[in-house]
């Protein structure tokens, strides 16, 4: 095993792997777990699904370009990136659609997009890159707070202000997760949390609902035909999943019962159908992803590498324990996907993205660069010799 962790390719590989797995998994469980509504609004099982595939097509080759990106083109695009995802943000707080009591949804044209999932990813870039052209003046406190911290602020007050605490939360998780790596001071993480539980207090306490699904998502049960409607039904899928699943397609939750199932709720499907082998292989594949960027993060002597894949292991993981808390009742269900499994396109292409970047981060690893150029040198030989 240390062998093979030690070879110049392996981040490289265990990235395509595990990212290839999860879209596959994905695809298979938004079949599984939206026939029954699909079929019920077009008459066709297989439409959502559809759609996803098609997002998919859209995300892969993106990706692949965002990995062969020079590293200069994407800092360039850091502040331009930055400004675009608060004007969609501001827009979608005027503008916006209000779908379960969170403004979160733009319409632009014949589609509606989510700005907020791609703000996520053009703030990590955008902090990066100042971070990185500050890296030797990072022991001054003022160099680390200004000015990522109030552009951070002011991008989730703007999703606030569109009632959306689950996503206000993430923001506030890849701020946190950046000062952390930039090492700031633990008083300024002291208040910081403070702060936070204080707004998300205050926030929730704006809305009798959302107040409600706090204060039962311990008990689920107490408030069955209300709030806890919908997790109490997450956690009976994923009792009856038991330690290898009923199979797929063999849910009984997606017949109505479990809301949202192919979105925020497609982990409990999963659960239900693959079983404890299915969730926690989801689980530790998010895992190696988060492994093998963090050894990117380490290895490399570019700050922009280092401070850009922090913070996307931070969104990716962050947002999956999130989503997973709310399925097993251990957090309010507060509307988070899990990544590269939910249904989405707005979800599901910055995802891909951010992960074709670290997958060229990876790619440009000094030994992995060696490996591949002799890999492709090798292959030329092999064609001339045939020829």
């Amino acid at each position: 095993m240390r062998d093979a962790l030690a070879r110049p390719l392996t981040n490289y590989y265990l990235l395509l792997g595990s990212v290839a797995l999860l879209l596959t998994i994905g695809l298979l469980m938004v079949l599984s777990s939206s026939s029954v509504e699909a079929f019920e609004e077009s008459g066709d099982s297989y439409a959502i699904v559809k759609r996803q595939l098609l997002w998919v097509v859209i995300g892969v080759p993106l990706a692949f370009v965002a990995s062969r990106l020079p590293l200069r083109l994407v800092r360039r695009m850091a502040y331009p990136a930055f400004v675009v995802s608060l004007i969609l943000l501001l827009a979608t707080a005027k503008f916006g659609v209000e779908v379960y009591g969170n403004k979160n949804w733009l319409p632009l044209g014949p589609v509606q997009i989510q700005p907020s999932e791609i703000a996520k990813f053009s703030i990590i870039i955008w902090a990066a890159h100042i971070y990185a052209n500050k890296d030797r003046r990072l022991r001054s406190l003022h160099q680390v707070l200004v000015p990522v911290v109030p552009g951070m602020v002011l991008a989730t007050g703007l999703v606030v202000l569109g009632r959306d605490l689950g996503t206000a939360l993430v923001f506030a998780a890849i701020l946190i997760g950046m000062l952390w790596v930039v090492g700031a001071p633990i008083r300024l993480f002291v208040l910081c949390l403070s702060i936070l539980s204080v707004l998300a207090l205050g926030i929730a306490a704006t809305s009798s609902e959302r107040l409600s699904r706090i204060t039962t998502f311990v008990d689920p049960f107490k408030d069955y035909h209300g709030t806890g409607w919908q997790p109490a039904h997450g956690l009976y899928a994923m009792s009856t999943g038991g330690i290898f699943g009923q199979g797929i397609g063999a849910s009984q939750q997606k017949w109505g019962a479990l809301p949202e199932a192919h979105t925020d709720f497609i982990f409990a499907v999963l659960g239900e159908e693959l079983g404890l082998v299915g969730t926690l292989l989801v689980i530790g594949l998010f895992l190696v992803i988060a492994y093998a960027t963090v050894r990117i993060a380490r290895e490399t002597k570019d700050p922009f590498v280092r401070y850009c894949s922090f913070g996307i292991v931070i969104w990716l993981l962050g947002q999956m324990m999130i989503n997973v808390g709310m399925v097993l009742a251990l957090l309010p269900v507060i509307g988070i996907p899990l990544p590269l499994v939910s249904y989405g396109g707005s979800s599901l292409l910055p995802t891909l993205v951010a992960l074709g970047l670290v997958v060229g981060f990876a790619r440009r690893e000094p030994a992995a660069a060696r490996a591949l150029a002799q890999r492709r040198r090798a292959r030329a030989t092999g064609l001339s010799a045939r020829r």
